[in-house]
């Protein structure tokens, strides 16, 4: 292969893990959600196999899927857009990241708030909409910053633009990710700029940036950029890899944002990798519980797909898979689910075959290897021999 395009639609689940109970979600399903909705219009993923995959009862079979396709198992102890991503480029994560529902210790903010002047406000689990809400108008009078978490292992710093601009903002989110380290060392600390003048109409803005954990070990990106070739970034992939492994990147603006960022790579002449992460399905939809945002969105990638199919090589290939779930329909919480994902797989060369279930979304990274002839230790197994024609 020459381009592989390895897309991750964030939190794009498909049902419950058999140890999904023990991340606190029950009868969780992303996709059956979905499916509920009267906005779900996915005609080129239900052709390419995904309603073929196992286990997915929701939506109708094709009789010759126009790709090869499986459902991928997480091998790694948790449901977050770290250790998910991690896993899909080679890395199992055996530990779990560390998770604080009852706030971060003062060990942790002491430091915190003395390095940046500033107090904390909220310091607990919270939604990130409503926590705006509560606390909004008492962080513009006093400046204090306002620093809360969530099931995942996060550490968030949300601050109005006009009090705090994204560019200091960014700075002490440096400072939190210097100090989060070891025991403490969370997956991301991300930064949650906003606008609006009270409660009621708080908003956070495009300009989140994420402050991720290294990864402990060389990753596909690493693989592919030391072999030389292009390994380029769209979206979060750059935060979400600490900017290790890339030879360019590009951020989002929104899923739209990202999908005409691939187009544009897709007309120049590259040879790699094109990593990229649609972060509105999680962010905007999964979280607010939002079916039928979350339907509309997968409609709206399935007919940028269509059109996007047709502009392949011969030597391309594209690859359309989770990190994670994000139920919209499960009302216990608001956060991530332990599901598992679909890896969707087109191109020229692809045959139509059902690889059933894999266990170890690293299964992309050992094949996306095999198929680029970069070199990778993952434990991850190459089903590159399965799906091409030769």
């Amino acid at each position: 292969m020459k381009r592989i395009y390895l897309i991750v639609l964030d939190s794009f689940g498909i049902g419950a893990m058999p140890d999904s109970e023990k991340f606190g979600d029950v009868g969780v399903n992303t996709l059956a959600s979905c499916a509920t909705s009267d906005k779900l219009h996915i005609p080129n993923m239900i052709a390419a196999g995904l309603g073929n995959m196992d286990g997915v009862t929701c939506l109708p079979k094709a009789e010759n899927p126009t790709g090869a396709f499986c459902r991928l198992a997480e091998l790694s102890a948790g449901k977050d857009t770290t250790i998910g991503h991690w896993e899909i480029a080679g890395l199992v994560s055996e530990n779990p990241l560390p998770t604080y529902p009852d706030g971060f210790p003062e060990e942790v903010l002491a430091p915190f708030k003395a390095a940046t002047g500033r107090g904390v406000l909220a310091n607990a689990p919270w939604s990130g909409t409503a926590v705006l809400d509560e606390y909004g108008e008492e962080h513009m009078k006093s400046g204090d910053l306002i620093v809360y978490t969530s099931a995942d292992s996060v550490f968030q710093i949300a601050a109005h633009e006009d009090i705090v601009p994204p560019e200091q903002l960014y700075e002490y989110c440096r400072i939190a990710r210097k100090i989060l380290v070891g025991k403490h060392g969370v997956g991301r600390v991300i930064a949650r700029p906003f606008v609006g003048d009270k409660k009621g109409n708080f908003k956070r803005t495009a300009n989140r940036h994420d402050f991720s954990l290294e990864p402990p070990k060389a990753t596909l990106l690493d693989a592919v950029k030391a072999a030389g070739l292009d390994s380029i970034g769209v979206g979060k992939i750059y935060d979400i890899f600490a900017g290790i492994g890339t030879t360019e990147h590009v951020y989002n603006t929104s899923n739209a944002n990202g999908m005409e960022h691939t187009a544009n790579y897709a007309a120049k002449d590259f040879q790699g990798l094109c990593f990229v992460n649609l972060v509105d399905f999680d962010m905007v939809y999964g979280h607010r519980r939002n079916i039928d945002g979350y339907a509309q969105a997968l409609s709206e990638f399935d007919a940028w797909l269509g059109g996007f199919l047709p502009t392949l090589g011969e030597e391309d290939l594209v690859m359309i898979t989770a990190d994670h779930g994000c139920d919209p329909g499960y009302a216990a919480t608001t956060d991530h689910t332990r599901e598992y994902v679909p890896l969707l797989i087109l191109g020229k060369s692809v045959k139509n075959v059902n690889l059933g279930t894999r266990h170890g979304f690293c299964d992309i990274a050992a094949t996306v290897a095999q198929l680029l002839n970069v070199k990778l230790d993952t434990p991850g197994k190459s089903f590159a021999e399965d799906i091409i024609v030769r």
